[in-house]
């Protein structure tokens, strides 16, 4: 079977990705790398071919163009400006909405009847832009949505309580953004309440350390992306391997209209079935404000706004 993988944006977000499917075990066969500046995109195959050597699994690399994506199981769009210091995730939707406007009309020209795979922010926004430029069923399009999210608020857990992150149940939903929050009454450690170990001071702790990990790491070192790459990683193996495993992505919510973090059944459809928990009643207004914040974003952009950017330089990333 070809499991095919396009990475469309060979920056630091798509080359820890591609460099994290090298370094596991995955049901990749071969990947393809596409980016505007094509000589970085020779020189990042060059690269990472040469560690095929020590690799777990062969892997035939190399750099393509849109036509790839035509038989590709996935194509994974890394591809955008870059988030500032003193940027939210949100002042990037202009820049990147142009962007992809681009990038899906070609990829929908190769004939492409796979998984979309998002990772470019705002991740929520760009996923429902993606399923529209591309009309695809919207289980076939999903974002990374919280799963870096959810990543980090299991570290921060464990790290407290000294017990594996693995068996720390939890999830952070909504936005990928600043209104994101975690539903702490569907949190447990093993089969044990989460505040059976920590009171409820650390866990809003916790939670502000999760929401602000992104501006903390730009600040210092200008980018994230090895986070991200490993969670990509983490859905593709979830799709390749046809697993039926939840994780936080973005996917469409048929009763608001948006796509927004939360579990998620995914496997080689895509995006099968969201996962609904009960939350409390405070639980359940900060999903929706944070669904209200999306959908006023959306309505800002060219899928339900006539009116044209300004043209202008942007960084691929």
């Amino acid at each position: 079977m070809n499991n095919k993988v396009v990475i469309i944006g060979c920056g630091n977000v798509g080359m820890s990705y591609a460099y994290a499917l090298l370094n596991q075990r995955t049901y990749v066969n071969e990947l393809v790398l596409i980016d505007k500046n094509k000589d970085k995109a020779i020189g990042e195959a060059m690269d990472l071919n040469h560690t095929l050597a020590f690799a777990p699994s062969k892997i035939d690399i190399k750099v393509g163009d849109y036509s790839d994506c035509k038989d590709a199981k996935i194509v994974a769009i890394a591809a955008g400006a870059n988030q500032e210091v003193g940027e939210s995730r949100m002042d990037l939707i202009s820049k990147n909405d142009k962007i992809f406007k681009s990038i899906i009309t070609d990829v929908e020209k190769s004939g492409f009847d796979g998984i979309y795979l998002i990772a470019t922010n705002p991740v929520d926004i760009m996923t429902y832009i993606t399923w529209v430029y591309s009309k695809k069923d919207p289980s076939k399009v999903l974002g990374t949505g919280t799963t870096l999210d959810t990543a980090r608020l299991r570290y921060e857990i464990a790290k407290n309580i000294n017990i594996n992150p693995k068996n720390i149940h939890a999830y952070v939903i909504g936005e990928h953004g600043d209104s994101e929050f975690v539903p702490w009454s569907n949190a447990s450690v093993g089969l044990q309440n989460i505040r059976d170990y920590l009171d409820n001071d650390k866990l809003e702790e916790i939670c502000d350390n999760v929401r602000n990990a992104a501006y903390e790491i730009i600040k210092r070192k200008g980018n994230t992306s090895y986070g991200i790459g490993m969670s990509m990683v983490r859905i593709t193996n979830a799709i390749l391997g046809n697993e039926n495993l939840i994780l936080t992505v973005s996917s469409y919510d048929k009763n608001n209209d948006v796509f927004v973090g939360g579990p998620t059944i995914i496997n080689k459809d895509g995006a099968q079935e969201r996962v609904y928990v009960k939350l409390t009643e405070n639980e359940t207004n900060k999903l929706q404000n944070s669904i209200n914040i999306l959908k006023e974003a959306i309505n800002k952009t060219s899928v339900n706004n006539s009116s044209n950017y300004e043209e202008e330089e942007i960084e691929i990333i």
